[in-house]
């Protein structure tokens, strides 16, 4: 299939979609997928006015934890940069901060992401370009980041275009994350979305078939099409997808479970629809 003819109207869609996020310019890339840079470990920054140098120096933060009776003219200094900055923030009581370091961090500590960060705008028009079927994995509340690094190390071996997240509510690209990828965090673009829902209804409008991964599906992942551009959305596996993703699915899937424990882990029930998926495409 040559999705080539929906690329027109999918720059229509991400003009759209780029009015309710905060534009990051990235360059554009000669291959298909993109290969971000390979920073060191993550950096733990701390101090106010160090994290704000950060923050203006364009640093991809994965959080930044805050004291919470801070106040002070810095301290309002960085609310104010942080309002239009999809970061996310944790007030936090006092001790915490000092367990994790007894330097003087006046109430701030910031941890430099190990990864720099995509947004799926600015990935999808190169996929159609290239006459590419898109496979995209969203994560829906994945909070481990053991599980986190064990998807995206399944992804790369499966060759998947994108992995989408959102800004809050997900595991960080971390050190224990990018060990359990065994470098795929290097290789895998991860997009950061503030608003996980918009995200979704983007690649949908973008031609995406959005399949959701949940155990009360009455459809087997087998009798699913994964041929056309391709969402799969896989949801904590405690809770699920939000409802609210799971009513823009054009369909949901479950995987069969023969043993008395309910429900797969997540890394691995990616996995099992990941290769269905590679399976079928290469039929």
């Amino acid at each position: 299939m040559q999705p080539i003819h929906l690329f027109t109207k999918h720059i229509m869609e991400k003009n759209s979609f780029q009015q309710k996020r905060n534009p990051i310019l990235h360059p554009q890339k000669e291959s298909t997928r993109f290969y971000p840079p390979r920073p060191a470990q993550t950096d733990m920054i701390f101090g106010i006015r160090s994290v704000l140098e950060a923050i203006e120096a364009g640093k991809d933060i994965d959080k930044i934890l805050i004291k919470r009776e801070l106040q002070s003219d810095l301290a309002k200094e960085l609310f104010a940069t942080l309002q239009d900055k999809d970061i996310p923030v944790q007030r936090v009581p006092i001790e915490k901060l000092n367990r994790l370091t007894q330097k003087n961090h006046q109430g701030v500590i910031a941890f430099v992401a190990s990864i720099e960060y995509q947004h799926i705008t600015d990935i999808i028009p190169t996929l159609y370009e290239k006459g590419k079927v898109p496979l995209i994995v969203v994560l829906d509340g994945i909070t481990d980041v053991r599980n986190f690094g064990a998807i995206v190390r399944t992804c790369e071996c499966t060759g998947v275009d994108a992995v989408v997240v959102p800004t809050r509510g997900s595991a960080a690209a971390n050190a224990d994350a990018m060990k359990t990828s065994a470098g795929a965090l290097h290789i895998v673009p991860v997009c950061r979305e503030n608003e996980l829902i918009e995200a979704v209804r983007y690649l949908k409008n973008s031609g995406l078939r959005i399949i959701g991964a949940t155990e009360k599906a009455t459809k087997r992942h087998t009798e699913a099409s994964y041929k056309e551009p391709t969402a799969l959305i896989m949801g904590a596996e405690d809770v699920g997808i939000s409802p609210e993703i799971e009513r823009i699915c054009d369909e949901t899937v479950s995987i069969p479970i023969l043993g008395s424990i309910g429900s797969l882990n997540v890394s691995v029930a990616t996995g099992v629809l990941l290769y269905e998926a590679i399976r079928q495409r290469q039929q």
